[in-house]
């Protein structure tokens, strides 16, 4: 059993910066792989990010590509998702997710553990 809880979301102006925190509590594998999703009012839950417990395989949206980094700090049990560069169109509800494995899936139906959402908002 794994639990998630976000922080570090807020209103920041176009080309600002935001860096996203998800904790973890509970029990904890080996093997994990943990992501981010966004979801806007009327939309399907979208892929932004995904790391495996090892770090070796990471998989981000092309959306994203180039202006976001998700890491990972075992020690602290907390991935975070560093966003630079936001876009009006980043504006959504960000979610925290894992899964067990190693594969870093870009489908929210492979997570099981989510999350309650923190929001980004990004002003033009």
């Amino acid at each position: 059993q794994v639990q998630l809880v976000e922080s570090g979301g807020g209103l920041v102006q176009a080309g600002g910066s935001l860096r996203l925190s998800c904790a973890t509590s509970g029990r904890t594998f080996s093997t994990i792989v943990m992501g981010w999703f966004r979801q806007v009012p009327g939309n399907e839950r979208e892929f932004v990010a995904a790391i495996s417990s090892s770090g070796r395989t990471i998989n981000y949206a092309d959306s994203v590509k180039g202006r976001f980094t998700i890491s990972t700090d075992n020690a602290k049990n907390t991935v975070y998702l560093q966003m630079n560069s936001l876009l009006p169109e980043d504006t959504a509800v960000s979610y925290c997710a894992a899964r067990r494995g190693t594969v870093a899936h870009s489908t929210a139906n492979n997570y099981d553990y989510w999350g309650q959402g923190t929001q980004v908002t990004v002003s033009s």
